[in-house]
This record gives C-alpha cells, sequence and structure tokens, in this order.
C-alpha cells in the first residue's frame, strides 16, 4: 500500500507493530514513521529503513494514518500537541491506548474525526496478535486500511466499543492466562519425569496446536476434548480432578475480576 503510517510512540508496543509491518509485505519500510522522545533504542531500525525521529508533528505531516502507542496518562496533552497537524480530510487517528474512549479523544479533536481503537496483544511482535478494533467516523477506505494492517500482525475482529475493557481481558490479559497455564504444564511435566526444557516444548506446542485446531475448524472445545477423552482413560480422570480442585471456575472467577479491576 501507498498511505503513510506515523506510529507515536516507540515502546514495546510501537516498535513491535513498526517491525512487524516492514517485515511484511503490507508496505514500504520507507513509509513507516516512528517516534520517540528518546531516539537512541530506534537507531537500529533505520538500517531497516524505517524513518525515526523525536519529532511528533512531523511524523503527522509525513503520514495519512496516525497510530498512538502512548501511556493512558499521556494521551490528552498528546492530542493538543498534534491537533493543529491533524486534518480529518486527510488524516485517520488509531489507537492502541488501553482506556481511553473515542469520546474522550473526540473531545479534543472533534466528534467527526476518523478514529479507530484497537486492542492488540503482546503476541503482536512475533505477528499473532488477537486484535479488536471499533471505528467512529472513518471511511470504507479507511477502516480496510487499517483491518489489514492489523491483519498482517495476526488476527483482527471488529466489535462494539462498549466491548472493548471485555476485550482487554479476554485477549490482552488472556495471553498471561494461558501462560500461566502453559508454566503449570510445564512443573506437572517435570513431576512425571521429563527435563525442564523439554517439558516446555511439549506443553507450549500442545496449546498451539490446540488453538489452531479451534481456529482452523470452528468447532466448540469439547467437541476437541470428546476425541481424547476414551471411558475410564487417563484424560478424563486427569480432567475430573482438575475440575473438582475449580480449574473452570477459577478461570471464569479471574476474567471477572480483572474485568472489574478495570472500572466495573
Amino acid at each position: 500500500m501507498n498511505k503513510k503510517l506515523a506510529i507515536i510512540g516507540g515502546g514495546n508496543l510501537g516498535r513491535a507493530i513498526a517491525e512487524g509491518l516492514a517485515a511484511s509485505s503490507f508496505t514500504l519500510p520507507g513509509h513507516i514513521f516512528l517516534t520517540r522522545r528518546h531516539v537512541d533504542p530506534l537507531r537500529d531500525l533505520e538500517d531497516a529503513g524505517i524513518l525515526v525521529s523525536n519529532d511528533n508533528r512531523q511524523a503527522v505531516r509525513f503520514a495519512d494514518t496516525v497510530l498512538i502507542a502512548v501511556k493512558p496518562y499521556q494521551v490528552r496533552e498528546l492530542l493538543h500537541q498534534l491537533k493543529p497537524e491533524l486534518d480529518p480530510a486527510r488524516h485517520v487517528l488509531c489507537s492502541v491506548v488501553t482506556g481511553v474512549s473515542i469520546a474522550e479523544m473526540a473531545e479534543i479533536l472533534g466528534a467527526s474525526f476518523p478514529m479507530v481503537r484497537a486492542m492488540p496483544n503482546t503476541a503482536i511482535a512475533i505477528g499473532e496478535s488477537m486484535t479488536c478494533l471499533c471505528a467512529s467516523g472513518v471511511s470504507p477506505e479507511q477502516s480496510a486500511y487499517v483491518e489489514a494492517l492489523f491483519s498482517h500482525l495476526g488476527r483482527v475482529v471488529a466489535i462494539d466499543e462498549r466491548l472493548m475493557d471485555a476485550a482487554t481481558v479476554l485477549g490482552a490479559c488472556g495471553i498471561a492466562y494461558a501462560l500461566r497455564y502453559i508454566r503449570a504444564s510445564i512443573q506437572g511435566g517435570i513431576e512425571i519425569g521429563f527435563d525442564a526444557a523439554t517439558a516446555s516444548l511439549i506443553a507450549a506446542q500442545t496449546v498451539k496446536g490446540a488453538a489452531e485446531l479451534l481456529i482452523r475448524t470452528g468447532r466448540h472445545p469439547e467437541e476437541e476434548i470428546d476425541k481424547v477423552t476414551t471411558p475410564r482413560g487417563c484424560t478424563i480422570a486427569g480432567l475430573n480432578e482438575m475440575e473438582h480442585c475449580g480449574f473452570s471456575s477459577s478461570l471464569i472467577k479471574g476474567i471477572k475480576a480483572s474485568y472489574e479491576k478495570i472500572g466495573h
């Protein structure tokens, strides 16, 4: 695509997005402009052709799409700084900032300004993010561009903005929940005889395979569980013991606790 992208905020997430897009077929590295207050940690990206600067307003003048990846407390000041350069006839603003609504950004930029909120997760660093999107005032072309951008970094789903906090819990916090399960599996694997490295490989690849089964087939998890739970077998014995100890209920309670912590 010929459109140009400014990423305001070159921390872990902003950098991962820039690197992932530059390595993909989505856009040319020279069409990506990444900013950070102190740019030395980004200098290596210049070798890949990505533009790097500490000048946010210059980045906005360069770009068609402006993606902000800063801390929530920085958003209001940043938008006031960028407002003189932002043109609703040209730009679309995309925010990956947790907890800042479209309405809050519209208070500064105006209700008609094209805006998208995106909630990726940390797997975006390897092009395997689950990203949830919601938008306001965007054209079909702008919507397609942002969706394509994140599709090159993983999977994408459009949701209502009222579900964005829930998406944060299920998709972003969910990475930690899945990793905790894998860690526990590794510990169990060591107890039954594996060394740590082998247990880690088996546990991680097994979870990856389980996820791919659901994504590729669209089946319910119980359909796949039924295939490996034979009568009086070891799988059902293990599952029942986990449920007796509150496996499913503790996970559901944890998801609800994270959601309530956001402010509900």
